[in-house]
């Protein structure tokens, strides 16, 4: 649990923003609703919160603990989460447009419906993570690992997927137009259920169909 009492921690986010909050022990914490926007909260543990409609837009959220929170329609615009730890955690209708999470670890978080529009995730582990029906329109996906992930309905509009890991990542109704796939590894994918308009394949050439 968190080292702060409840009275502590009410106290703290109510204090005028943005508040600098690195390194702070804030685990398994209650912080539904919270006003946490353009905070600091680089290197902090908030694994397994309660992160319910949170407001972290613009927040740093760099190197930050949150593997098994919940992060449900947690507005995260903007937010800096390069490196951060979000494995297992529950970001079900998240709002991540252009959120930076270059080097973030997302192992088998829940990403279905998600914002993820224009976020800057290169190399990234969403290793079995569940992005179905996400929006990841024109993200930038270079090198991520999406290995087993499930990217069914999603959208992959115009994504750079330069040199990522697709290896048996499901892609059924996925809408891939215009995307990168240059140097991508599709091992035991099945596209043909995907929309494949000016996708660039792996070898680098254009699809036309």
């Amino acid at each position: 649990m968190s080292n702060l009492t409840k009275y502590q921690i009410y106290d703290l986010l109510n204090r005028p923003k943005p508040l600098w909050l690195v390194k702070i022990d804030l685990s398994e914490t209650n912080l539904w609703m919270a006003d946490l926007s353009e905070c600091n909260l680089g290197w902090a543990d908030i694994s397994r919160s309660d992160l319910s409609w949170v407001n972290l837009i613009k927040a740093n959220l760099s190197n930050a603990d949150l593997t098994q929170a919940n992060l449900y329609e947690g507005h995260l615009a903007l937010a800096n989460l390069t490196e951060a730890d979000l494995t297992r955690a529950n970001l079900t209708r998240a709002n991540l447009d252009r959120a930076i999470m270059n080097g973030a670890t997302l192992v088998e978080a829940n990403l279905s419906r998600a914002i993820l529009s224009r976020a800057s995730m290169s190399k990234a582990n969403l290793s079995g993570a569940i992005l179905s029906r996400a929006d990841l329109g024109k993200a930038d996906l270079i090198g991520a690992n999406l290995n087993g992930a499930n990217l069914n309905y999603t959208n992959l509009f115009e994504a750079n997927l330069f040199r990522a890991d697709l290896r048996g990542a499901s892609l059924e109704n996925a809408d891939l137009s215009g995307a990168n796939l240059t140097e991508a590894n599709l091992e035991n994918v099945d596209l043909s259920a995907a929309t494949m308009n000016d996708t660039i394949m792996p070898d680098g050439h254009k699809n036309s169909s």
